[in-house]
């Protein structure tokens, strides 16, 4: 008789703390559905966008931002220097506008290490990129309506 009362309690034992958890589980998946932003997965592709707006822009002398960056990280290994390209970073600024940041890092002639970060603006609903550090603003084309003359491209010191 004591081993069929144990298997009672044992089971409603177990139907309990099943039971809470399930009735836990859910509350917290209720809560997610109702309270939750449901803008992450757009701002996601919102990202994306930007970061393509970004990285598919003419550059000087090359047609577009992440090529002239892949270029100069192959012009300087092929010299023997050392050179890193840093991860892409996106980043919401406000409304339809995101900050675009890389880093790269390279080796002067001398052995001496330099960073630069690069940093655009990618305004989504103009589909419109702009320079907003002065090493992005030496490879980013300036806008047809402005007089100024464009930074020189982005490239390895030559060697002598």
């Amino acid at each position: 008789m004591t081993d069929s009362s144990t298997f009672t309690r044992s089971f409603g034992v177990h139907l309990i703390r099943y039971s809470a958890a399930a009735v836990l589980i859910l509350g917290g998946l209720y809560y997610a559905w109702t309270s939750l932003p449901p803008t992450a997965l757009s701002r996601d592709k919102q990202e994306a966008e930007a970061l393509d707006l970004v990285q598919r822009h003419p550059a000087i002398g090359h047609p577009t931002i992440l090529k002239a960056m892949h270029e100069h990280v192959r012009v300087m290994k092929d010299r023997g220097q050392g050179v890193r390209l840093g991860e892409w970073r996106v980043k919401h600024v406000e409304g339809d506008i995101y900050e675009i940041r890389v880093q790269l890092r390279d080796q002067g002639m001398r052995g001496q290490w330099f960073e630069r970060e690069f940093i655009w603006h990618a305004h989504l609903e103009l589909k419109k990129v702009n320079a907003a550090s002065l090493p992005a603003d030496g490879v980013t084309p300036k806008a047809p309506d402005t007089d100024q003359q464009p930074a020189p491209q982005l490239t390895a010191p030559s060697q002598s």
